[in-house]
């Protein structure tokens, strides 16, 4: 009996409390609202809004969550997910996993900076590797919870480390990026933002 109650406990730890799992082709008929900002395929257009294509299953199911239940704020999508239910979130976030990020090129003065903040942090201020959470090639780590960066808007990229950095933005665990973000001065933001746009 204690060994099956181990086992149960180690598995609910490793797996987390079971939800419901996504279906990508229901979730493409639910995101039509969605495609107005972040594109039919998740690869939006517009730097202000997040690319959502290739992005982590969980860590989608995690920000729609968040966003539904007032944990993190978006203006822009007030009211919008209101009335999607628990499987709505889970075939959208599936759906736009399942689609390719489309990747965009960082300027050229500012890889050098970038790149060495992405792959060795930032020593003297305490800054860890990117690289430590979001992978080398910047595809996250999904079991974690942990957003893929490689191809998103250097725009929006910068806008949410200014957030986590003001503590405008708090859904992140431990606080780890408010932690961070706090550290980087802006010319190091831009810096890295620029990097991650054009990093695959």
């Amino acid at each position: 009996m204690n060994k099956l109650l181990i086992s149960l406990l180690v598995s609910i730890g490793l797996t987390g409390v079971a939800h419901a799992a996504g279906d990508a082709a229901a979730g493409q008929a639910k995101t039509a609202v969605c495609a107005a900002c972040h594109g039919a395929d998740g690869n939006s257009v517009v730097g202000n809004f997040p690319k959502l294509a290739g992005q982590g299953e969980k860590y989608l199911l995690k920000q729609l969550n968040d966003i539904k239940g007032g944990a993190r704020m978006v203006p822009e999508m007030t009211g919008l997910l209101n009335n999607l239910s628990d499987q709505d979130l889970a075939d959208i976030a599936a759906y736009y996993a399942s689609k390719k990020v489309q990747l965009g090129q960082a300027a050229a003065d500012q890889v050098e900076l970038g790149q060495r903040i992405w792959r060795a942090g930032v020593a003297d201020k305490g800054v860890a590797a990117c690289t430590a959470c979001h992978g080398p090639a910047g595809k996250g780590i999904d079991s974690a919870a942990y957003p893929a960066l490689s191809g998103q808007h250097a725009q929006y990229v910068e806008s949410t480390l200014n957030k986590f950095a003001k503590g405008e933005r708090d859904n992140d665990p431990a606080q780890m990026m408010r932690d961070i973000a706090g550290k980087l001065s802006e010319a190091e933001m831009k810096a890295v933002s620029q990097y991650v746009q054009g990093l695959h």
